[in-house]
This record gives C-alpha cells, structure tokens and sequence, in this order.
C-alpha cells in the first residue's frame, strides 16, 4: 500500500485558511455515496495491460468503508469504464496519446462483456449497491455516465472517493465533482497508482484546493461525528 505523505506546507495552509484539518470531519452517512473507481479486472487483474498492483493491496479498505457507510444508511456506487463507443468519440486519446498497439488492446479489453470490463472478484459488491459504467476518466464530464443523475435523484451531498488510478481517473472524478458542488473527500489508503510519488502529488494538489483526504479510520470517524450530530438536531 501507498505510503502517504502530504506536505507539511499543505496542511498548514489549510490550518490557516479553515482553522482545522479537515473541512468534512462530520459526515452525515445518508446523504453520502462511496465511488468506486475502476476497481475492474482491466486495472485490478494481474497480466492486463491497465494493471496497477497496488489496487489489490485497497481492496480490503474499500469493502470496509463500503460496509460501514451500508450500515448507516449511506449508499455506494461502483464505477466502472467501458470502451464501447470510445473508438470515434474519444478518438483524439486513442490515434495521439497511445501507440496504434496499446489503444487496439485498451479498446478490445474493456468493451462490455470482455474480461478487463468484468469487477475484481474481491469487490463486495452488493444488491442494493449502484453499478454505473463511465466512458472517460471522469465519471462527471459531459457524455460520460449517468453517475451524476443517479447522485441527485438520492439527495446525496457528499461524495468518498476510492480506486484506481488516484491521478487519473479517481483525481479527474474528484475534482469535477467538486465543481459541480459536491463535498468530496479522497480517501488516502482506499486508492492506488503506480507510485507513491504520484499517489501523494494527486492528494496535496485536491486538499490544497479541491476538498478532503482522510484515511479510512478518518472517514469512520468522520461518519460517526456526522451521525451523532444529526441525532442532536
């Protein structure tokens, strides 16, 4: 798992600016959703050309804050990506930022009903969890899924965000979810990525700006203050 390590310079401008650390330390547990990024055999399952090896090492954390947000009422959602309809509409990523190679094997990989579509096995999913399939890094940018939506029609306010890849998919779902006025905290030890190098970058950039970054045990503790205080209102 990462070694996480924000900058102290980070966290001081934020003690500065707000006054204390985390600016969601009290979550109320049925207005939030846990997303789930890319937790999927394409960036998960060893031997795939999209494998991060250190997602296996979040699974345990994601399926815990999953049954503790479940257990107060919370909701959680499972994003996944598809390469269905990608080649043209996204057609600048595939023919430039890619080898000819690379995108034929990303575009076959992740079409629905192929293997790297397919959720890990160790995801607990369950019945009353929402599945939504994204078609760009981020989930929230235009054309890309029905995840926005299906957050509004709930109530939903505040949104954990776990996965893979920290920078990529995860930090572009992040941000444009807070631009759309959501309460968004990363979740530090429930995401991964290649490195810790660019695992921490993604986390300083989103606290220093964009909203929170809490651990797993932070988020509970958050959950728990957050049920508290609505049981005083």
């Amino acid at each position: 798992m990462h070694k996480i390590a924000i900058p102290k310079a980070q966290t001081d401008r934020l003690q500065m600016r707000l006054g204390k650390l985390h600016p969601f330390d009290a979550i109320d547990p049925r207005n939030t959703a846990l997303v789930v990024v890319d937790m999927q055999n394409y960036f998960v399952k060893p031997g795939h050309q999209g494998e991060v090896p250190l997602a296996r090492e979040i699974v345990s954390n994601i399926n815990r804050l999953a049954a503790e947000l479940r257990g107060r009422g919370g909701h959680v959602v499972w994003v996944r990506n598809g390469t269905n309809d990608t080649r043209e509409s996204w057609s600048n990523y595939h023919q430039y930022l890619q080898s000819r190679e690379r995108a034929e094997r990303r575009l076959k990989s992740m079409e629905i009903g192929e293997d790297g579509y397919e959720y890990w096995h160790g995801n607990d999913i369950r019945p009353e969890d929402a599945q939504i399939a994204k078609q760009r890094y981020s989930a929230f940018i235009q054309g890309s899924s029905d995840l926005e939506r299906y957050l509004r029609e709930r109530g939903i306010d505040t949104l954990l965000i776990t996965g893979t890849a920290t920078n990529v998919c995860c930090e572009s779902t992040a941000r444009d979810a807070m631009m759309l006025n959501f309460k968004v905290v990363m979740v530090a030890d429930g995401m991964a990525t290649h490195t810790d190098e660019e695992h921490n970058a993604t986390l300083s950039n989103f606290y220093g700006q964009f909203g929170d970054v809490q651990t797993v045990d932070e988020v509970v503790q958050s959950l728990a203050r957050g049920d508290k205080k609505k049981a005083a209102a």
